[in-house]
């Protein structure tokens, strides 16, 4: 118990830190709550966040609570990742390169009672961290010159605790109840050469505190001696975020110092949508296992608060701006002898690919579309001490388009180490 207030203590400290960081240079987290976080741990992300149907005994998989049922019941496993990108940024020819470096996830579990599983841990949901610049020429003359600056930082963390129970053979079933917290700050602020024209600019922020549920059930069917066949399902109810988005627009004269503020605000004006998933995965004998998942998130169901200005009055109202996102998963593991006295043997191989539709519009047109591909290992950490923890190291490409727009290609390095103790296990003498 001792050792689990200290995990407990540890995810805490982490909190400051994954908070005050953004994983992120995108554009695109201008819009919306921010950009989805991919919701996976280290051995995930070697096949791309694959796991709806995975059942795993020395790992956390968060994707699909219904799985912590099957975790080892002498265990306590604690796995952290940290992630390091590259990101490319293409627009009409000219390229531009951007790094972030964040420490995202923490997470626990052990087995509480037979058959019975618990989790938490600290993982993201969204993340918003941009900050660029646009100008062009006003009218013909070319002798005045509009500039827009637009900047934004923030973003949604969920700390949950789970539970996965197995109430027969072939069936578990698992809950997560998160509590959700973050905020984003999001500016636009319009220049002109001109020192007698007006600078405008536009300040939009939220505060959030609210909870997200996450029901998992997993099927076991036995093909033969060495073959199963797994079918996972998750849903997570929609709902208010108890949020009150603002919008503040202030017109400044420079040659009078004078401002004019408007501000505005929408009650209880963010949302979260319903979501689901179904996952199929296929193991044989512990070597080989393959699978994929569908996910859903039903985004075009909901209003997002947008600023606009109509027969020139200005409006701070609640649009439908927002799309369904839908995203296919394929991938799979090989290792040839989990519990192989050589090293080699118990390296785990592991490769995933997906597709992804956008859950954003762009002035009107849709957001951009995600391909990706990830590959990784999982490497046995092997001493006097320990030889049940695991090293995942994986590699991602995700590349982002939209017609007409920033196109972005970029490069993950995901580390997680995950940690499996034997802290329950019950010493005798003979």
């Amino acid at each position: 118990m001792k050792r689990i207030i200290l995990s407990i203590a540890l995810m805490g400290l982490a909190v400051l830190n994954i908070t005050a960081q953004s994983g992120t240079n995108s554009p695109y987290s201008q819009f919306g709550l921010g950009l989805l976080a991919d919701p996976s741990s280290g051995f995930n992300r070697g096949m791309n966040g694959l796991g709806l149907g995975f059942r795993e005994h020395n790992q956390v998989n968060y994707l699909n609570p219904a799985s912590y049922s099957v975790i080892d019941s002498l265990s306590f496993i604690f796995d952290v990742g940290i992630t390091g990108q590259i990101t490319n940024f293409n627009e009409n020819g000219k390229k531009q390169n951007a790094n972030n470096a964040d420490l995202e996830y923490i997470v626990a579990g052990f087995r509480a009672f037979k058959n019975l599983g618990v989790s938490f841990g600290i993982i993201p949901f969204t993340t918003v961290g941009y900050n660029y610049g646009t100008s062009s020429y006003v009218g013909n003359q070319m002798t005045v010159m509009s500039s827009n600056t637009y900047s934004g930082s923030g973003g949604v963390h969920q700390a949950y605790f789970g539970a996965g129970w197995r109430p027969i053979k072939y069936l578990s079933i698992g809950a997560n109840i998160s509590y959700l917290w973050g905020n984003y700050d999001r500016s636009l602020v319009n220049r002109y050469s001109d020192s007698y024209a007006n600078t405008l600019a536009r300040y939009f922020s939220a505060d959030i505190r609210s909870y997200k549920l996450d029901l998992g059930v997993q099927g076991i069917l036995p093909l033969s001696k060495k073959n199963t066949l797994t079918v996972g399902a998750t849903y997570s109810p929609g709902h208010k975020l108890n949020a009150d988005p603002e919008c503040m627009v202030i017109s400044t004269n420079t040659q009078q110092a004078v401002a004019d503020t408007t501000r505005y605000s929408i009650t209880n004006g963010l949302s979260i949508p319903d979501m689901f998933g179904v996952g199929i995965a296929f193991n044989h004998d512990n070597q080989w296992k393959v699978g994929v998942d569908y996910t859903c998130q039903l985004w075009g169901d909901i209003q997002f608060p947008e600023f606009s200005v109509e027969n020139g009055v200005s409006q701070f109202t609640l649009k439908n701006s927002l799309k369904d996102r839908q995203k296919i998963t394929v991938g799979g593991e090989y290792c040839k002898a989990e519990y192989g006295r050589s090293f080699f043997q118990r390296i785990k191989y592991r490769v995933g690919a997906s597709y992804a539709t956008p859950y954003v519009t762009v002035n009107g047109q849709d957001g951009p579309k995600e391909v990706s591909v990830s590959a990784g290992f999982g490497f046995p950490i092997v001493n006097a001490y320990n030889n049940r923890s695991y090293l995942n190291i994986s590699g991602q490409w995700v590349r982002s388009t939209a017609p007409g727009y920033i196109k972005e290609n970029i490069f993950r390095i995901n580390i997680g180490l995950t940690f499996n103790e034997r802290w329950f296990a019950k010493w005798k003498v003979d």
